[in-house]
């Protein structure tokens, strides 16, 4: 009998897409000193967001996922980005980067800081070669307009998009012609299906998690990885005890403790994500002695508290728009809360270091004089995601209806 030449791996069944600039690495490229900074950077000075590394690793532990990157980074940077990923133990799949160079010889110059011209059709182009069954989970920040493209590429995908309704937003957006051309080809040849089960979106700008609700519950605004970690193991795509693991590491290694991380739980269940069974969980894999859980007493004493305080809140409705896209052309109002997005961060572990931004909710300016937040002496942030000036993919259709290609 002989043997086959080789042994092909199993497919995927599920894709974790990745940005990296303020998603995985921590990257300053708001002024010009930032940016040639962040060029000449090597790659052991580049530094990973808390939690991100071992997120990664943790979600690559099955062997039946795929990781695949595209990055706004140029090209150029290609050695020390591989360099860095490394040395954090991450292994990718598919790493694409930005030809920024190429763009400039020709006198794309959109191009240079436009992200739907980019994203789309690569992410597009990614998912012709995907199993169909494959879910997607992806991660971007709010640097940029991560939010609005992820959901339109899920929103492709599922058939919720027309052609008229695309030929609007890829014009709105400035998409140069040939990158228009990518995106319909790629788009005609996926099979019609609903993969992304879900959008995490890093809040490197600290905007309020608010602003993202038109987007549905498909889209979590995240303060930090532990919150992301807590939504995939309610989701099925990790374990209780790699969670810990995970909130192990971000104590150890990057300063945050029983506090923050119990900030962060309590900041998902106010905004009513459903993570009873994740408590649960959490608390049975700390039961018994565990020397790797050691570093994380009292935990225990804590999940007790917030099992008793999720029987006292009871279950929340999901938030409106279950269907997982935006049903409005233009973001509304945020609710006011009880505390800044500046405060909220910082009590799930965020820094209140200068340079982080003092984000005042909508319709609840904070305490400023002279352009900064007398509490904290930060300047307040601008919005950083714009609306999109056409109406929402799939609006005026049943979720899951398909629109005509």
């Amino acid at each position: 009998m002989s043997l086959p030449d080789r042994i092909d791996p199993r497919p995927p069944r599920r894709i974790y897409r990745w940005d990296l600039d303020k998603t995985y690495l921590q990257t300053e490229f708001d002024s010009l000193r930032d940016l040639v900074r962040t060029a000449f950077q090597k790659a052991h000075q580049k530094v990973a967001v808390p939690g991100a590394s071992a997120l990664i690793r943790e979600l690559s532990e099955n062997g039946d996922s795929r990781l695949c990157i595209v990055s706004g980074s140029p090209k150029q940077m290609r050695a020390v980005l591989e360099e860095k990923l490394k040395l954090d133990g991450v292994r990718w799949d598919e790493f694409v980067l930005k030809d920024n160079v190429g763009n400039l010889l020709r006198g794309r110059f959109r191009a240079l800081r436009g992200q739907v011209g980019y994203k789309l059709p690569a992410i597009l182009e990614s998912r012709v070669h995907a199993p169909v069954e494959a879910e997607e989970v992806l991660f971007g920040d709010d640097a940029e307009a991560d939010a609005f493209i992820y959901s339109l590429f899920a929103d492709l995908v599922a058939g919720r998009v027309d052609e008229r309704v695309l030929s609007q937003v890829l014009e709105a957006g400035g998409v140069y012609p040939d990158d228009a051309l990518r995106v319909r080809e790629a788009w005609k040849k996926i099979p019609v299906g609903d993969p992304v089960r879900r959008i995490f979106i890093h809040l490197d700008r600290l905007t309020p998690p608010a602003h993202f609700t038109p987007y549905g519950p498909r889209v979590v605004p995240i303060f930090n990885y532990f919150q992301a970690a807590l939504v995939l193991l309610a989701d099925g795509h990790l374990t209780a005890p790699q969670v810990l693991k995970i909130a192990v590491e971000m104590v150890q290694t990057a300063g945050h403790n029983i506090i923050t991380l119990s900030n962060s739980f309590q900041d998902l269940l106010r905004r009513g994500l459903p993570l009873q069974q994740a408590a649960v969980a959490l608390s049975q894999a700390l039961e018994g002695p565990n020397k790797l859980l050691a570093a994380m007493r009292p935990m225990p004493d804590i999940l007790a508290a917030f099992s008793k305080r999720l029987a006292a809140l009871g279950t929340p409705p999901p938030p409106a728009g279950a269907g997982g896209g935006l049903r409005l052309p233009h973001p509304p109002r945020a609710a006011p809360e009880p505390q800044g997005a500046h405060q909220a961060a910082v009590g799930a572990g965020r820094s209140a270091a200068p340079g982080w931004a003092c984000v005042p909710l909508a319709g609840r300016p904070q305490n400023v004089s002279g352009g900064r937040c007398v509490d904290t002496g930060h300047r307040p942030a601008a919005p950083t995601l714009r609306a999109c000036p056409v109406p929402w993919l799939g609006a005026g259709k049943r979720a899951g209806e398909p629109a005509a290609r």
